[in-house]
């Protein structure tokens, strides 16, 4: 049996594969529309076959990885992702929109499978070390984005051929992941033992509220990736690129908080730093909107940023607190937050259109409100105290 550390090293792994393998088909994004000969609406709709793929695939995920084990799911979700992207930069090379789609579709799904797997992982090898990890997990998935956008900007100015850049590297990082994979941990509940746990988690009332709060910091998560730069070009009329660095001051804020996360959380408990967390979020959306000044706007990224970090990994964890039910329990916490995560921006360029791209941040701050009334629910609790409601 592999030891505790080198299953934490592995898991740390796959989390940073996962990010590169994302972090290297964005890179070359422009290439594909151009090699399809898209506009930015028509690129959307395609990407969007992705969100739907994982979107399919996240509830399925936890019976998956009750049957089979997370070794095996992270391997599925690891050859899933780079057989898709295989197909659809072939669809781009051959100029196939279909093949691009089904490619993409494929994508998606191993993106859902190989998350929910690696983080039921994570939160087994964090139950064993008896502090927290999770956010260092996610963590590393940020170096691991990092590491494959570095990689993919020298790959498109040097104009490399897709076929040479994206499914190569891909296929790497999945060699990688199914290596990581085989330090897992053996299970310790059996098949049998979760099959006889009869109650859907869609039915129990503190799976739900963790996604409720999931929900809320994903939103606010997501919002930023995707409007910030544009709600900072667009409200104070500056440069392209100080909208640009606002967010990379965003996304190293968020890193920063899922480093150090850990230390005030098992200091200070889980709900504590969480209820702080979505008031630092709501006050960071408020200096940003509202603050008016270079400084103010600053402080109010890096306040938004710190806040937002914590509330994804720790629900990941929140929600695993009982081996027993760990699997499902985190499929359905991710598939609220990640469809929240997808379909949330989206939804707010549609208000952004009507009260302005700024304005619209104040959405995010608002949805804080349900986050803090809903962290409690993320308390560690006993396998005794986590029974679902009656059927």
């Amino acid at each position: 049996m592999p030891s505790l550390i080198h299953t934490r090293n592995a898991v740390a792994l796959s989390f940073a594969l996962n990010g590169f393998c994302f972090a290297t088909m964005v890179s070359r994004l422009p290439d594909i529309r151009s090699g399809l000969d898209l506009d930015n609406g028509s690129l959307g709709l395609l990407l969007l076959a992705i969100s739907i793929g994982s979107v399919i695939a996240l509830p399925l995920s936890g019976r998956l990885i009750d049957r089979y084990s997370a070794t095996a799911v992270t391997r599925l979700g690891a050859v899933l992702v780079a057989s898709g992207l295989l197909v659809a930069m072939t669809g781009v090379v051959t100029d196939t929109v279909a093949l691009t789609v089904v490619g993409f579709f494929v994508d998606g799904i191993g993106i859902a499978v190989w998350d929910v797997s690696m983080n039921v992982e994570a939160a087994e090898v964090e139950r064993r070390f008896g502090r927290t990890m999770m956010p260092r997990f996610h963590a590393g998935w940020s170096i691991g984005s990092f590491a494959g956008a570095a990689i993919g900007i020298p790959m498109a100015a040097l104009h490399t051929p897709l076929l040479l850049h994206v499914p190569v590297f891909a296929a790497a990082a999945a060699i990688g992941s199914w290596w990581a994979a085989g330090a897992y941990l053996p299970p310790t509940v059996t098949h049998e033992d979760k099959q006889a746990v009869a109650c859907s988690p869609w039915r129990e009332p503190r799976t739900l509220a963790i996604g409720v709060m999931v929900l809320a910091f994903a939103l606010s998560e997501g919002a930023a990736n995707d409007w910030l730069s544009l709600a900072l070009i667009d409200g104070y009329d500056v440069r392209h690129w100080v909208g640009v660095a606002g967010f990379t001051l965003f996304v190293s804020s968020m890193f920063v908080g899922r480093l150090t996360g850990p230390v005030f959380l098992d200091r200070y408990g889980r709900a504590p730093v969480l209820w702080g967390s979505a008031a630092a979020a709501f006050v960071g959306i408020l200096l940003v909107v509202f603050g008016g000044s270079v400084v103010l706007v600053a402080a109010g990224i890096v306040v938004w940023g710190l806040g937002a970090s914590l509330g994804f990994p720790v629900g990941m964890s929140a929600a695993a607190d009982d081996p027993l039910r760990a699997a499902r329990r985190v499929s359905v916490v991710s598939t609220i937050g990640y469809t929240a995560f997808l379909a949330g921006p989206p939804l707010l360029g549609l208000l952004a259109d009507h009260v302005g791209t700024l304005e619209t941040l104040l959405v995010i701050a608002g949805l804080m409100i349900p986050a803090a009334l809903t962290v409690f629910a993320a308390r560690p609790v006993k396998p005794a105290e986590t029974e679902p409601v009656a059927s």
